[in-house]
């Protein structure tokens, strides 16, 4: 049994990479569906099932600096590559499908809690709030309302098992709904040339950045640690409620900062995304060392919920694209940038045209910058009907 603190973060690093590895080494098909980051999150709650460490000082002090220090950090690093002036490229018609798609999936959660929050334990308001959080943004989000709450990292298990379950099978929908397009678009009466044109644009405008470089993962390491350290001291002279607290204050200047940095010479330098990843593995290992199998006793309520949520998102937006005559590409896109980000809403788009990849991955970087704001507005009102 460990007890060292030390020994204890180097497991979880250790972990990770060979997850990390065994995922690029292997192709395994296992991997289309769960993604790494979640089977992380069950091995490392395996081990902790087992009792492979305990909960000892020096344990808990080296979890709680990590997480609390970290979290800011990766917050401003993946929010790094989200530059709002190339997001607005998108132009009007494929930004309002995507807000259509946030305002669907947040009235899911809205109406699915409201119809079963009597049968999940007290406090459950905060798990949806983060998965809502994923759902408009990414995984990176998700860690951020689950900080900002402090939701019990026992009750994350719940929020990943919704997140790759339902998550899964929806990306397997939309790609599925793909050859239909056509006969989707006579349906809604679409017009698809505005996207053809778009897609055009921004693969000609499509900026490259710098080689990365020991210089330039420096720089991004020190930056993204100094805002995490200003981040954590502003929030300190910031008033606070039951619902605002100290750690949602650090979220939201974290966010803001990412956001205004996106915008300057700094988002140029190549390997954000990387460190900010590295650090989402490790958060999310922390998290999960704290978790126990045990403790997952109403998991199929969740995922019952989760597809629920989903069916009300797919409703309304089969409705909007009626009213706004919106083509399946817009619908499927914006939805997988919501629920399941950078990592899916490219590979839809490629499915329709190579050239449509950017506006994927610029979607899924809009989620970012929403996805935390969203999670807690939701939250927010999952509290009260909730009590």
């Amino acid at each position: 049994m460990i007890e060292d603190g030390f020994i204890y973060v180097v497991l979880l690093v250790l972990t990770s990479s060979a997850i990390v590895y065994t995922e690029k080494k292997s192709r395994h098909k296992l991997f289309e569906y769960l993604p790494s980051i979640v089977i992380l999150y069950f091995v490392v709650m395996l081990f902790s099932t087992f009792g492979l460490w305990q909960k000892s000082e020096s344990v808990t002090s080296a979890y709680t600096f990590l997480k609390s220090n970290l979290l800011p950090a990766m917050i401003f690093l993946m929010l790094l590559s989200a530059d709002m002036r190339e997001i607005f490229k998108l132009g009007k018609k494929m930004l309002l499908t995507f807000f259509l798609a946030s305002v669907s999936i947040a009235i899911g959660f809205i109406c699915t809690f409201s119809l079963f929050h009597t049968y999940f334990e007290p406090g459950s308001w905060k798990a949806f709030a983060a998965l809502s959080g994923s759902w408009m943004g990414g995984t990176g989000n998700m860690v951020a309302i689950q900080g900002a709450l402090n939701l019990p990292d026992s009750a994350m298990g719940y929020t990943l098992l919704i997140d790759s379950i339902d998550y899964a099978i929806w990306v397997m929908i939309l790609l599925a709904l793909v050859p239909f397009a056509i006969t989707f678009n006579l349906w809604s009466k679409a017009d698809t040339s505005i996207i053809d044109e778009v897609g055009e644009k921004l693969a000609l405008n499509e900026k490259y950045k710098r080689p990365m470089s020991f210089f330039s993962l420096f720089i991004l390491l020190a930056s993204s640690l100094l805002i995490s350290s200003l981040a954590q001291s502003m929030a300190t002279y910031l008033p606070t409620t039951s619902f605002l607290t100290e750690t949602t204050w650090v979220v939201i200047i974290a966010t803001f900062s990412g956001i205004l940095f996106a915008m300057t010479p700094l988002a140029k330098l190549s390997g954000s995304s990387q460190i900010g990843s590295i650090i989402l593995y490790l958060i999310v290992a922390l998290i999960a060392s704290r978790a126990n199998f045990s403790e997952l006793t109403e998991a199929p309520l969740y995922i019952i919920a989760g597809f629920v949520i989903i069916a009300i998102h797919a409703s309304i937006m089969i409705l909007f694209a009626k009213l706004f005559r919106l083509d399946l590409f817009s619908l499927g896109v914006a939805s997988l940038a919501n629920i399941g980000g950078v990592a899916s809403a490219p590979i839809l788009a490629s499915a329709y045209s190579k050239a449509l990849i950017p506006i994927g991955v610029l979607m899924a970087m809009m989620g970012y910058i929403i996805g935390t704001f969203g999670g807690l507005m939701v939250g927010k009102i999952l509290k009260m009907i909730g009590g």
